[in-house]
């Protein structure tokens, strides 16, 4: 059977050690009295919440799945998933990051992105039923009209509701500007929505007393494409009374039709939600939903990458630990001896590239996701502005790269592990295989990887010439300088900096091209993003690796430096290499793509 420990020593080590975190958010007001003890405190329970409730009802609740009654249109989840989410609600973790005011803990997003990594590797599943409420919470308070927060953000921050997003539609997916649901003005100021939405994650369940779906819909008068889309409040039942007291009252005009019979994440009911006249209230401005909707759609993609983050960590557990228990062949090791029959797996330099392919993955994607949390702290809270923009171009810049770059690690990641257990791999009881599925969806939904790749070349890069990716560049920059006279430290910057001037040459060359050519950027988006996804992991690896160096040869150091050290090597030798194909894949242009005519497909 799988298991899972939370990864506390290395949270700690990137928080504590390497981004320096509480210093950093001790900066902004908000968090004056945030203290180390007390972060660590956080982490530790909610590690034990992640491992000791929701892994152990991984495995079943993919084995039973979703139940969807035709009759009365209600979704009951598996067995457990509705005590553990009581356990979720009891504990105050659904408000871990929301104001206080509505009755959050108000604690900076870097303990959020920390927790949403442990209880994505225990039950990624399970997570979704309250992960896209927190996105429904942050889209509503930066969007919605005082009575809407006052009724709805209560509901949320407590969990007593969750929330949901529906974009999707049979005949549309990303783009959006085909979407037919309407929304129709009524005299009292709300309106009536009618349509059908597909693909609706959480869309219907049993584990809480009502669902908040932010649905996208047109006006009778709104202009074609994605400048006529406005964002309605469309909640299962109607709330009755005010404010924070209001309570549950009559069914709304929706339903659900059925539920997705997918590949993974059997645990979560994946839904087509029918909106038949349902009442919903306007968020924002008419016509201006998108702006809206991409709050909760960027926090989306940020928690996704953690996704794939979580279960890239699951699966490295799991092999490391088989690979040291299974006896299989014989080490090659030059006087090499004994007196088993065979000798752990892991002895196999295959085996452990494998392993430390997963680990580098897991370890470079932890230190990246909870910088761009102090990026998201730093934008919303810190007192100096040209900080706070910064953080949001950093955000901007950086949240393509964490949902695609650290998916498609945790794809080839949990691949590589489940190939470590043979065969058994393979079966389902050894929770391998249930972790690949699980990982596939991650490249596919809040936008694909390669729409991902062309934000980050098209609007995140090109349009602004590149400042933003300066702006990053400053970074590795300066950490290049520092440490450029420190002999420990080359073999760790001069691939850095070499790749950043890659980099560099790279982005001109494919912005003179797209110039004359807009296929040119289309067809070397997803390479790129691939290497500015390793500039990235390169900068954060080399930062590991000097905190690690000031700690491995002081007396009685942690083996868990050695263990850093010996990862980072591995990281630079063996995975930042990738980077040659993807820079000479990315030169090589259009025509190898565009010159075959379609009817030749």
């Amino acid at each position: 059977m799988p298991v899972y420990k939370a990864p506390l020593r290395d949270q700690q080590f990137v928080l504590h050690e390497v981004l320096q975190a509480v210093e950093h958010v001790r900066q902004m007001p908000p968090f004056r009295d945030l203290d180390a003890d007390t972060v660590n405190q956080v982490l530790e329970e909610g590690g034990r919440f992640c491992s000791q409730v929701l892994q152990p009802l991984n495995l079943s609740g993919d084995e039973q799945g979703c139940r969807f009654d035709a009759a009365t249109h209600e979704v009951r989840t598996p067995d457990g998933f509705r005590a553990a989410f009581d356990q979720l609600r009891e504990g105050g973790w659904q408000g871990l990051t929301a104001d206080a005011e509505y009755g959050g803990q108000a604690l900076p997003h870097v303990l959020q992105i920390a927790f949403d990594e442990m209880r994505c590797a225990a039950n990624q599943a399970w997570t979704m039923y309250s992960g896209l409420t927190q996105g429904a919470y942050e889209c509503l308070r930066a969007f919605g009209a005082e009575p809407q927060k006052a009724i709805f953000l209560p509901k949320l921050v407590s969990a007593e509701w969750t929330g949901t997003m529906c974009l999707t539609e049979a005949h549309c997916g990303t783009d959006l500007g085909l979407l037919r649901t309407r929304a129709e003005p009524q005299p009292d100021g709300s309106y009536r929505i009618t349509g059908q939405k597909i693909f609706i994650s959480a869309g219907e369940h049993d584990l809480a007393e009502n669902i908040v779906h932010l649905v996208l819909a047109r006006l009778p008068d709104a202009p074609a494409g994605t400048k006529g889309i406005s964002l309605f409040a469309v909640p299962k039942f109607l709330p009755q009374g005010e404010g924070a007291q209001a309570r549950v009252g009559a069914r709304n005009a929706l339903y659900c039709g059925g539920i997705e019979h997918k590949m993974g994440i059997h645990a979560n009911s994946t839904c087509q939600i029918v909106f038949e006249g349902a009442t919903g209230w306007l968020v924002g401005e008419p016509n201006r939903g998108l702006n809206a909707m991409f709050v909760m759609m960027n926090g989306a993609r940020l928690a996704v990458g953690v996704q794939g983050l979580g279960l890239t960590e699951a699966a490295y557990q799991n092999a490391a630990a088989y690979a040291k228990e299974r006896l299989q062949g014989r080490s090659l090791a030059p006087g090499a001896k004994s007196d088993r029959a065979a000798d752990p797996i892991i002895v196999h330099p295959d085996v452990r590239r494998a392993l430390l392919t997963a680990r580098a993955w897991a370890e470079g994607g932890r230190a990246f996701s909870l910088w761009l949390a102090l990026m998201l702290d730093q934008q919303h809270h810190h007192p100096d502005a040209s900080e706070r923009e910064f953080a949001a171009d950093m955000m901007a810049l950086m949240t393509p790269v964490a949902k695609a770059f650290l998916t498609d690690n945790a794809f080839d990641g949990v691949s590589q592990c489940l190939q470590v257990f043979g065969g058994h791999g393979y079966i389902h009881e050894s929770g391998m295989e249930q972790l690949l599925r699980d990982a596939r969806i991650n490249m596919i939904y809040e936008g694909t990887n390669s729409i991902q790749a062309l934000d980050l070349l098209g609007r995140k890069v090109l349009m602004d010439a590149g400042a933003k990716l300066r702006s990053f560049g400053k970074l590795v920059q300066q950490f290049i300088t520092e440490q450029g006279s420190s002999l420990e430290m080359n073999e760790f910057v001069t691939p850095l900096a070499d790749l950043g001037d890659k980099v560099q040459k790279l982005t001109m060359e494919i912005g003179m091209k797209a110039m004359s050519n807009a296929e040119e950027a289309g067809a070397a988006a997803v390479s790129y993003l691939r290497v500015i996804g390793h500039l990235v992991f390169a900068y954060f690896w080399a930062r590991m690796a000097r905190a690690a160096l000031d700690r491995v040869g002081a007396a009685g150091a942690d083996p868990f430096y050695r263990a850093k050290l010996a990862t980072a090597r591995f990281y630079f030798q063996r995975l930042l290499p990738e980077t040659a194909y993807h820079i000479r894949a990315a030169r090589s242009g259009a025509k190898n793509l565009m010159e075959l005519e379609a009817e030749l497909f």
